[in-house]
């Protein structure tokens, strides 16, 4: 899935078109209060790249930048900065910032095309090179050999504590609904019961002994963990 984050509705809709033409699933949004639900909504999948205008009705596309990259569940999300032709202050900004590319407006939607295709090429083949670890303040999970460790000792958890464990770890800082924790661990064949979520969820706190305490309860929403050491 591809953001196109641009204000001005015929860009925009252009964009999007080119975009499924080629083959990407693509959605717009006018404004970056929309774009934020979005990111937000635990139901959506993250984006794999985004589309970025500097001018928006509500918030610059610089500060939205600062924001994707200064939460641990979007910093890595490659991101194409769309600036005005000739300017140079906001094209260097952007980039100093974190982004992977820019197109200088007015730009050709093939250009789009082939900087998408470009930026997501290096990311998936970059991302296809990590160790299959996920680690977040002492605690390290490892897909491939099945092992959690927190603090160099190894945890002895259940299959659905380590699938729910690598959930929240891919998702850091994002707050997940019990429905979607549920979804995702048990599958969408199991009646949903929030108690199993809670019941497994104690269990893996008391088992990640003081790492536990990085797991928070989201009032009225579900659980997210925190990364102390990256705050």
């Amino acid at each position: 899935m591809i953001y196109c984050l641009e204000d001005d509705a015929s860009i925009r809709e252009l964009m999007i078109y080119t975009l499924s033409a080629a083959e990407f699933e693509a959605e717009g949004f006018s404004c970056a209060a929309d774009f934020w639900r979005a990111v937000y909504d635990a139901k959506r999948p993250l984006p794999e790249l985004i589309f970025l205008d500097i001018m928006l009705p509500d918030e610059d596309g610089i500060s939205v930048l600062k924001k994707l990259r200064s939460e641990r569940f979007t910093a890595d999300i490659p991101v194409i900065m769309a600036t005005a032709k000739g300017s140079e202050y906001d094209k260097i900004k952007g980039l100093d910032l974190g982004a992977d590319d820019y197109l200088a407006k007015p730009f050709g939607m093939m250009e789009m095309v082939s900087r998408a295709r470009a930026v997501l090429r290096r990311t998936r083949k970059s991302q296809g090179s990590d160790e299959t670890s996920l680690c977040v303040d002492g605690i390290v999970l490892d897909e491939s050999k099945h092992i959690v460790t927190v603090d160099d000792e190894p945890i002895d958890l259940t299959l659905k504590e380590f699938d729910l464990l690598a959930l929240f770890m891919k998702n850091v800082g994002r707050a997940l609904t019990r429905e979607i924790i549920f979804s995702t661990v048990w599958g969408e064949d199991y009646a949903i019961e929030t108690r199993t979520v809670d019941v497994h969820i104690a269990t893996l706190r008391t088992k990640l002994k003081r790492a536990g305490e990085l797991i928070k309860t989201v009032r009225g929403v579900g659980y997210k963990l925190i990364d102390i050491s990256g705050e």
